[in-house]
């Protein structure tokens, strides 16, 4: 007879399938990730999984929709009326946020790439909606003006985030070489 959960164990249960998954696509990645191999570090067995969530792809949604909750609450750190300096900072701990969890910048993977293919496509549509639009509505949402178009601007900074995709080959500290740029950059997209 299968064993029932009580709110308590579902949530923990839950939260833990999302923590293991989580590092583990961090590590090695969706394809590598077993399902077998998480639900025997969070104590359950395959059936059980599937209680909690429909299918592996499901699970690892939630996974990447705890790191856009994650990405989103760093907009509340900005004041109403932001500065550049607000703005640098939260920008230094969104790439932070992005050399912690890599797997926001491997979205052109060949192995994101496949979960992507096997994604819920309303899934798809409105993680699409949030990454697209996190820059643009948290940066540019305040009283600062610019001295260049938006879009331009959205590129210098979307650039600039992409440096933790090349950490490896640069030489040097990563995290100081993104905070030297982006504090030469800030007043040249700003007045």
């Amino acid at each position: 007879m299968a064993r029932s959960f009580s709110d308590a164990e579902k949530d923990n249960i839950r939260n833990k399938l999302i923590d293991e998954c989580g590092k583990s696509w961090m590590l090695i990645g969706y394809k590598k990730t077993k399902i077998d191999e998480l639900c025997l570090k969070v104590g359950i067995s395959k059936g059980a999984f599937y209680a909690f969530f429909d299918s592996k792809e499901h699970l690892f949604c939630r996974v990447f929709d705890v790191f856009q909750e994650r990405h989103k609450a760093l907009e509340e750190t900005l004041p109403a009326f932001p500065e550049k300096e607000d703005i640098c900072h939260m920008l230094k701990q969104l790439y932070l946020e992005y050399n912690k969890t890599n797997i926001l910048t491997q979205r052109n993977s060949p192995d994101f790439i496949s979960f992507l293919n096997r994604a819920p496509e309303e899934w798809i549509e409105k993680s699409r909606k949030i990454s697209a639009n996190f820059i643009a509505d948290n940066i540019f949402n305040s009283n600062l003006k610019l001295k260049m178009s938006k879009e331009k601007a959205i590129g210098i900074f979307n650039a600039l985030l992409a440096i933790v995709t090349s950490k490896e080959i640069l030489g040097y500290d990563h995290f100081e070489v993104f905070c030297t740029l982006l504090d030469s950059v800030i007043n040249e997209i700003y007045e």
